[in-house]
């Protein structure tokens, strides 16, 4: 963890951060041979970075952190770092088993990351009592403030919240259930100094349904290919432009999301097809997952010009 910051004055950054921008993640950039090409991953940075958003993410879910090798991991998030050079918080991915997520944490305090989110573990169901050993043990490797993320097989009950709430270094949770009845149950349940933000997929869709139990704050893929577009939605909705919130929403957020849903991983890789798209030297996607079909990118294509009119209007 920098110096300069105490775990207090990171969450207090990244408070700031979520009330003035999306939460970036950024994608992970590969060369025609499948290598990490550090160059166009600065460049990506940067973009996003000069885009303004409350934090970035790298080595995350949409930076394909399941992919990484650790020294490959080391070198994005020192260069995340570097790129970032203290303008907005820099919060890396860690993740799989304590063990391995503590060697994550471990190289990203070395590279001067903020703070870490917390993958849900590798494959394994979690009940409650070691789903808190998990955090605990990954939380005593590190000085870095931990954001743990509930999805998939990780769901924390309310009964397991004040267990939590002793490890002294989480200090919030990113969502990607969007059960907002157990989600504000948390909220109501946590210390009042954590965070909480909207991690589901596409999270602009449940934006507002997040909004009415107080959890304005949400990561956008779509910052990561279009900026300009995820900039224009937190906008129009942070000003109660309700009629600009729906024409996002129909025109193009939907659509996107359809044509998401036509194809395994989608989340992920129609994500990266779109930065490519924008002319971003990223590259493909790393297997397990494979590239959009031409017909998607066609289909994409034509999202993205609707989309970048919207946010121009």
């Amino acid at each position: 963890m920098p110096a300069t910051y105490t775990t207090e004055e990171i969450s207090e950054r990244l408070r700031r951060g979520m009330d003035t921008g999306v939460l970036s993640f950024p994608l992970t950039a590969f060369d025609s041979d499948g290598c990490v090409d550090l160059d166009g991953f600065r460049a990506h940075v940067r973009g996003q970075v000069a885009a303004g958003p409350g934090a970035v993410f790298p080595c995350c879910g949409t930076g394909e952190f399941f992919s990484l090798a650790e020294d490959e991991y080391a070198s994005l998030i020192k260069a995340a770092v570097e790129e970032a050079d203290g303008a907005v918080p820099v919060v890396a991915g860690a993740g799989y088993g304590w063990a391995q997520a503590a060697r994550f944490a471990a190289a990203a305090e070395r590279a001067g990351a903020d703070a870490l989110l917390l993958l849900p573990p590798y494959l394994a169901e979690t009940p409650q009592r070691g789903l808190v050993e998990h955090v605990r043990r990954v939380a005593a490797s590190t000085a870095l403030p931990i954001i743990i993320y509930q999805r998939a097989q990780v769901r924390i009950d309310v009964a397991t919240v004040p267990a939590l709430a002793e490890i002294p270094n989480v200090i919030g949770v990113k969502d990607g259930h969007s059960d907002l009845d157990r989600l504000q149950r948390i909220k109501l349940a946590a210390p009042g100094d954590w965070l909480f933000f909207n991690g589901a997929a596409t999270a602009e869709m449940q934006a507002r349904a997040y909004c009415g139990i107080g959890v304005p704050a949400y990561s956008s893929a779509v910052h990561a290919f279009a900026p300009e577009i995820a900039g224009a939605f937190f906008r129009a909705l942070h000003a109660g432009d309700d009629a600009r919130v729906d024409r996002l929403l129909k025109e193009f957020y939907v659509p996107l999301v359809e044509l998401r849903d036509q194809g395994s991983g989608y989340a992920v890789s129609l994500v990266k097809a779109g930065a490519r798209l924008r002319g971003a030297n990223v590259g493909s996607v790393r297997a397990p997952l494979t590239d959009p079909t031409p017909e998607h990118l066609r289909t994409l294509e034509g999202l993205l010009s609707t989309g970048l009119a919207l946010a121009a209007a």
